[in-house]
């Protein structure tokens, strides 16, 4: 029903800019208010360039991506990523402290009718088994891994996005933070579980089964292969 509709691809395709080989075939695919999606296949498929596209961060070469049902003009991208939210492998934090990073988002244009809540971030971050009050003033630069993590998804969250992107957001840390960023994403789809939905890129079977209910395969050479529940 389009009422349920969230993202949904048309056709979509990428080719590398100076090559032109297709990293992304045409490519059709739906998410929908309460799904969570797994996307499984061998490095190198084109899962990141498929996500990448579908978060509208590089230049469709073919095929429109539509929000709600309706088409997105250039125009309209930055409304369209107040929605969905695009969280890579390694976090791009900026200088400066935690919490210097979790009020960052609230200078952007986006989101100058939004106001940084300092209680939320805290609730966050001990969500994630985090001690709050020591970790916002640490410098950005000193973190862990997987601290890293945890405060890029944080900053993240508190935005109330509607559906995240997610790219392999554990593939580099410990099973211990792992973990604790599953936690947190499963903390904020609880908080709406038939609104929000989530698109996560993992290579680990177990993970998939764990954070999807309907898995999508990519096989190489940038091709979507048939929809399977979990």
């Amino acid at each position: 029903m389009t009422d349920t509709l969230l993202i949904e691809a048309r056709a979509i395709t990428r080719r590398d800019g100076r090559s032109g080989k297709i990293l992304l075939h045409p490519t059709d695919f739906s998410l929908r208010r309460g799904e969570r999606v797994a996307l499984v296949g061998p490095s190198g498929s084109g899962k990141s360039v498929f996500m990448r596209a579908l978060a509208l961060l590089d230049p469709l070469d073919g095929g429109t991506v539509r929000w709600r049902d309706k088409s997105i003009s250039h125009k309209a991208i930055p409304a369209y990523r107040r929605h969905i939210a695009y969280l890579r492998q390694r976090p791009a934090l900026l200088d400066g402290t935690v919490e210097d990073n979790l009020r960052y988002p609230y200078s952007l244009r986006a989101y100058r009718s939004a106001r940084y809540d300092a209680g939320k971030a805290r609730d966050l971050l001990a969500a994630a088994g985090r001690d709050a009050d020591a970790l916002l003033g640490r410098q950005a630069g000193d973190l862990s891994g997987g601290e890293a993590q945890v405060v890029a998804l944080a900053r993240t969250l508190q935005l109330d996005p509607q559906a995240l992107l997610l790219d392999e957001p554990t593939a580099s840390l410990d099973p211990d933070s792992a973990l604790a960023i599953e936690a947190l994403i499963a903390r904020w789809l609880q908080a709406d579980p038939a609104g929000r939905a989530t698109l996560w890129i993992s290579h680990d079977p177990a993970q998939a089964s764990r954070v999807g209910t309907r898995q999508v395969a990519m096989s190489a050479g940038g091709r979507l292969d048939a929809e399977a529940a979990l």
